[in-house]
């Protein structure tokens, strides 16, 4: 066993005596965010799975997050049909056929937000020069904000 190796199993053993926990830095939502990611990799379901998976947890927001969540599926559904609805870290996302996240619903309750987001990750085409926002608070989807999501999805699925 290396040096390295010797001091780096001394510091978990250290850590473990002590009730320290390697994850000590994170909130207990974090936590609980990763834990379900885990449980998602060991499950990869269907198209039909995950949309029922996307379903339950909007039902489990509350009643303005769940409206505008609803709205959401809707719009990416129509929008780009060759999306796959699953969850990801415990939220409703959309993945393209290699299983990369587009876009995800992070309702406003999810880690104690005042707000709810829309956001999209690196594999969205949503590149606007060399800067460009890649998440958006929401406290309402009204029809204003559907056209601009419409276009976001449409442009991040080109």
């Amino acid at each position: 066993m290396s040096q390295t190796t010797r001091k780096t199993a001394s510091k978990i053993t250290k850590k473990a005596k002590t009730g320290a926990s390697p994850s000590e830095g994170f909130s207990a939502a974090e936590r609980d965010a990763m834990k379900e990611r885990a449980r998602e990799l060991k499950a990869e379901k269907s198209r039909a799975d995950g949309e029922a998976d996307v379903l339950a947890k909007v039902a489990e927001m509350d009643a303005s997050d769940r409206a505008m969540a609803t709205r959401l599926h809707a719009i990416v559904k129509s929008v780009a049909p060759g999306l796959m609805p699953k969850t990801w870290y415990g939220m409703p996302a959309y993945a393209n056929t290699d299983g990369k996240i587009i876009c995800f619903f992070k309702d406003a309750k999810k880690f104690g937000d005042r707000y709810a987001t829309l956001g999209f990750n690196d594999a969205a085409m949503l590149d606007d020069g060399v800067m460009w926002p890649t998440s958006y608070g929401l406290k309402d989807l009204g029809d204003a904000e559907e056209k601009k999501i419409r276009a976001l999805v449409k442009k991040a699925v080109a």
